[in-house]
């Protein structure tokens, strides 16, 4: 199992949502709103102050989603298509191992 985790811009979460429900076998995804600054970007044009753009706490979106291996990639693909808007600082995506899964509705581990 993999978790695939990314933080986007919320005007993005319904084409997304919309993009992964239409993956075959896509397990479902859990969103929460965070806020964060990127670190001073080397790309940040001359009229922007270091300071600004560290307290620009600019509203975004969690997505994290626990998906089979052989899903894991096209979910990440997918997020990766649908989320990008060529804006530096929009978010990132990324994939970690699971080491244990449980459904808690019938408490017993595994993907069935």
């Amino acid at each position: 199992m993999k978790e695939i985790k990314a933080v986007i811009r919320p005007n993005k979460l319904a084409v997304l949502r919309d993009a992964l429900v239409a993956l075959p076998g896509f397990p479902g995804m859990t969103v929460t709103k965070v806020e964060g600054c990127s670190a001073p970007s080397r790309h940040v044009p001359a009229r922007t102050k270091i300071k600004d753009e560290l307290t620009d706490y600019t509203s975004k979106v969690r997505v994290e989603i626990v998906a089979p291996d052989e899903v894991a990639e096209a979910v990440f693909m997918r997020i990766t298509e649908v989320a990008q808007t060529g804006h530096y600082g929009d978010g990132l995506v990324w994939i970690t191992d699971v080491e244990k899964v449980a459904f808690i509705f019938k408490t017993t581990p595994g993907p069935e």
